[in-house]
Parts: structure tokens; C-alpha cells; sequence
């Protein structure tokens, strides 16, 4: 089966209320319906820019702007749900920094023409996250969306650098994995983009990113933004030599789209060159003082 995925290189930008962020928003998602996308990704971080629809203090500190967010996040989700259900589409939302109890979280929430589908939150924290702006590593959940005949799990940012989550989720069925960043630098964005490739190898599966771009010097979280998107598959049968699928014009506003044939990915697990995701079925992965539970929804 083919689908078509469309990965966002995503500015934060200034908006001068929720009204004004839900116009841009739809304007961002019609972009993508226009050109038979079934799949939308944007980045990690890409709700920050909410913060500019606040007062200038709220938006120069760090935690308010936190707390803040907590006011408007029901309806911010609520209008996810309304465009993937207008636009009959899958939406993985930017992530969204998430109160439960008195800690934060980073999490990406899905939502399809059913409604909201589940969320996957982030396991391994930056040094930023967890030393400045104190957002705290989640419970070990992790997430198999199932849309069509079509099956994803999401990795954000640092969790794609390593193996742990990719593994589980391709082992729980998983053909595809996303990976929306948000990085400062090309050494950061170059970080993820690696990661990503060694995933889609390990796993004989796709891995698509989505990454933020340009500046916001209004913001102290989300200032300085380098990315760009990109998919990758493994570098085997039927795909291209160096597993290279697409990469997009760095810090250039766009969508990059992808259309992914899944029945080539059982394909090449099967009879690949070699049979990478088999032998890594081989290996345990597990945290030490934590187990990673698995849960199955359908979008």
C-alpha cells in the first residue's frame, strides 16, 4: 500500500492570538491535503510559539510560559482534532511540554478523523530540558498508532538517537517510525539525521523528520532554530543505495513529501541482503530500573 507522509520544516512563528495561530495552522494543513497527504508530521516544539499570544514577561520566563500553556492545551488539542477531522487526515501535533501532576512532559499528541488517538511522550531528556527548563522524562510507554494498514511509532528528537524505542516499537509491529526535532544548531539537527538512518538499518524500516527552522530571538526556549526534513529507509532491496529516500533545503519553510510503499519494508525483512531487523530481534534491550510497556491504538 502507498501513502503519502508530509514532514513539516517548521518556523516558530510570532502570532498575535489563538485565533491568528489556528488561521496559520490551517494554512499549514490545506498545504498538505493539497497535495494527497494522509500523514501530517510537524516538529518537536513547535507549540512554543503559542507563548507569543502572551504577555512579554510570560514569554521571557521560562516557567510561566509552562504554566501558561496548561490554560489553552484542551483547546489547542481540540483544534487538532477538528482539522484532522475536517481534512481526514493524521495529524502528529507538535509536541506540546504537558503538566501532569506537579512535573512537565514533552508530548506529541495524534489525532485522525476519529478523534485524538493516543499521545508518546519523550524518554530521554536534552541537557536544556532537564537542567534549565526542568521538563522531566515520562513513564516508559511507548506507542504503536495504527493507521490504515499502516503502522507508526514516534520518537522524538534525542529518543532517536538511540535504539531502545525504535527496536520495541518495530518489534511490536511498527513499519514506520517519525522523529519530530527541534535542534539549535547543524551539529544538533546532524545528531538526529543520524540517528534516524541508523534506526531505519537497524529496523528495516522508515523513519521520517520533521525539524523546526529559522528564529524566534523572542523566545528563550525555541530562539535559534536548524533543521531540516528528511526520510530515510534502510539501504537494501528496492530502496536507494545509501538508504536515502528525500532531504529537504535546510531551514527552508516547507513540507517534504514522501509517498512509502509498507509492503516493501516486509519485503526486504524477509528477503533483504541482509536480515538486520531479525538479528536484532536477537538482542534485549530494557532500561534498568524501569519497564517499557507497549500499547496499541488505532487512528
Amino acid at each position: 500500500m502507498m501513502i503519502k507522509i508530509a514532514s513539516a520544516q517548521y518556523p516558530i512563528s510570532y502570532h498575535s492570538s489563538l485565533e491568528d495561530w489556528k488561521t496559520h495552522t490551517e494554512r499549514w494543513i490545506k498545504q498538505a491535503v493539497a497535495e494527497q497527504a494522509a500523514i501530517l508530521l510537524f516538529p518537536e516544539y513547535g507549540s512554543m510559539e503559542l507563548v507569543s499570544i502572551f504577555p512579554k514577561e510570560i514569554q521571557q520566563d521560562l516557567q510561566q510560559q509552562l504554566e501558561q500553556l496548561q490554560t489553552i492545551y484542551p483547546e489547542v488539542c481540540k483544534y487538532y482534532e477538528t482539522m484532522a477531522s475536517r481534512y481526514n487526515v493524521v495529524i502528529i501535533a507538535p509536541s506540546f511540554p504537558v503538566k501532569e501532576g506537579a512535573v512537565f512532559y514533552n508530548r506529541v499528541n495524534v489525532f485522525s478523523a476519529k478523534g485524538h488517538c493516543g499521545y508518546q511522550d519523550k524518554f530521554f531528556m536534552t541537557r536544556f530540558e532537564d537542567e534549565t527548563w526542568h521538563i522531566h522524562s515520562a513513564p516508559k510507554v511507548l506507542t504503536v498508532f495504527q493507521a490504515e494498514t499502516l503502522k507508526f511509532g514516534v520518537q522524538i528528537c534525542y529518543d532517536v538517537e538511540f535504539a531502545i524505542g525504535s527496536k520495541l516499537l518495530c518489534d511490536a509491529g511498527a513499519e514506520l517510525i517519525l522523529a519530530p526535532s527541534c535542534t539549535e544548531t547543524m551539529r544538533g539537527a546532524t545528531r538526529v539525521h543520524i540517528g534516524a538512518r541508523a534506526r531505519a538499518l537497524e529496523n528495516q524500516c522508515y523513519v521520517l523528520v520533521s525539524q523546526t527552522v529559522g528564529n524566534a530571538l523572542w523566545s528563550p526556549a525555541v530562539d535559534i532554530n536548524y533543521g531540516y526534513a528528511a526520510a530515510y529507509a534502510t539501504p537494501d532491496l528496492d530502496f536507494p543505495e545509501e538508504g536515502i529516500l528525500k532531504t529537504g533545503n535546510p531551514q527552508e519553510e516547507c513540507w517534504l513529501y514522501t509517498e512509502l510503499d509498507t509492503e516493501k519494508i516486509q519485503k526486504v525483512r524477509n528477503v533483504g541482503q541482509v536480515l538486520n531487523f531479525r538479528s536484532h530481534q536477537t538482542l534485549s534491550y530494557g532500561f534498568k530500573e524501569e519497564e517499557v510497556v507497549i500499547r496499541m491504538v488505532e487512528c
